[in-house]
């Protein structure tokens, strides 16, 4: 009856149990925990220097800095030196992954195996320190532009950034320790840390919305649903292609022939988060440029284009900037799925290794028929990605609802987190039941 029971569970709670079980695991999964608890504790150290109320204000009228701050869990909103949270490290990664295959140099250390991957790591980590100390003071001359902060001295603008770029670095240093010693990867769970952390905001205007507007939330949380089942579903969906292998041993001084069979899951969203972020980071350009030169008290062109792109505008002036988002995460998807498509070598991995996809010659013929279906899985998810960036403008036109936000990004990144730890944690299972360690 107790096994009935137990087998009748939730395969997540089930989970979670055995992992609990388990001393080495339950230690993984307290470290994890403890690292965010200390992750939650930065996003409250605030840098000098800052008017709170004004900061807040500009965060409500601003729905690109608005979506930055639900990613960093509150902490730009604070203006605290986890503000920037890891995204400096993550454009470093993304800058390395395009460069490596351009580059001779970085294309052979790439190739050396496990030492020449600690190097490339370290160029990376190298790389992400100046990143974060200009996005630091990017970030600190839009504040300042709009009077959100006083204009700082020279040593408090050096001390800011400075402080900025060490939370930053001191983030990176804690995933990499969960990575480690914890479950899932560390960098993504910071992540979700930081938007699961923003839920509680989220339900309370929720609750306020919808004595304002019952139809409309209702409509709206349908299609925060919906947008959360279709995420689902193109994250685990993929194309199995079939492989064969042949392999010829010697033994007894005599030629024996094996044959097996294999696929290669090709997915429909190869690029996952990636080209958003790009995307976020090219709408933001603009608006960040024209706050350098805005003038409140005689508006000027750049008024306008800092107007222009307000995410939050409805229609019609809320066209350019999602149908600019949308062009460019499908730009985007199709240009980063392929680079990372080269550098994987499918046909000639396949060609080295014995193995041959049955009806196609190894060698041109592989590489093209693997190319054509890539391509054609990549626009079915370059389509999904570029719907689910502009899911949060679709909502606010059809519901009328502009105090919430469907962050279908954030949607996404935690989505494919909780997806990877929870596939992480059932391999540890499996693997312990394999050697006997569960009954």
């Amino acid at each position: 009856m107790q096994q009935q029971q137990k087998e009748g569970q939730p395969r997540l709670i089930q989970a979670m149990r055995d992992a609990f079980s388990l001393p080495d695991l339950r230690q993984r999964l307290v470290f994890t925990f403890g690292i965010l608890v200390a992750f939650r504790f930065l996003v409250h150290v605030p840098l000098p220097g800052v008017d709170l109320a004004a900061l807040t204000q500009f965060f409500e009228q601003n729905a690109l800095l608005g979506m930055l701050d639900l990613f960093s869990g509150g902490a730009m909103r604070n203006f605290s030196i986890a503000a920037m949270g890891v995204y400096p490290y993550i454009t470093s990664s993304i800058i390395m992954q395009l460069l490596v295959p351009v580059i001779p140099s970085l294309q052979a250390i790439s190739q050396q195996g496990e030492s020449g991957q600690r190097r490339i790591n370290r160029i990376t980590h190298f790389l992400a320190v100046p990143l974060a100390a200009l996005q630091a003071y990017s970030q600190l001359a839009l504040l300042t532009s709009q009077n959100v902060i006083a204009r700082p001295d020279v040593m408090t603008t050096i001390t800011i950034i400075t402080c900025m770029t060490a939370g930053t670095i001191l983030l990176v240093w804690l995933g990499e320790l969960i990575t480690e010693r914890g479950i899932g990867n560390g960098i993504s769970i910071i992540i979700f840390a930081g938007i699961v952390a923003s839920l509680a905001e989220s339900t309370g205007r929720a609750g306020l919305a919808f004595q304002e507007n019952p139809i409309g939330t209702a409509v709206f949380g349908i299609l925060g649903a919906l947008t959360l089942v279709m995420i689902v579903v193109f994250i685990e969906a993929h194309r199995r292609i079939p492989v064969q292998y042949a392999r010829s041993t010697f033994r007894g001084g005599r030629m024996y022939r094996q044959s097996g069979s294999t696929y290669i899951p090709l997915r429909v969203n190869t690029a996952g988060m990636i080209p958003l972020i790009f995307a976020i980071a090219m709408m933001q350009l603009p608006q960040l440029i024209a706050s350098y030169f805005m003038n409140p008290q005689a508006p000027n062109v750049w008024d306008g284009l800092y107007r222009a792109f307000d995410a939050s505008a409805g229609l019609p002036g809320g066209l350019l900037y999602w149908g600019l988002y949308f062009l460019l995460v499908f730009g985007f998807t199709f240009f980063y799925t392929m680079v990372i498509f080269e550098q994987m070598s499918l046909p000639r991995t396949l060609q080295q290794q014995g193995g041959f996809v049955p009806g196609v010659r190894p060698g041109k013929s592989t590489s093209d028929y693997l190319n054509a279906i890539i391509k054609r899985l990549t626009f079915g998810g370059a389509l999904f990605l570029a719907i689910v960036a502009i899911m949060p403008f679709l909502a606010r036109v059809v519901t009328g609802v502009s105090v919430l936000t469907i962050s279908s990004t954030a949607i996404l990144i935690a989505v494919g987190v909780a997806l990877d730890v929870m596939k992480q944690l059932e391999s540890q299972l499996t693997m312990r039941r394999y050697d006997g360690f569960l009954k």
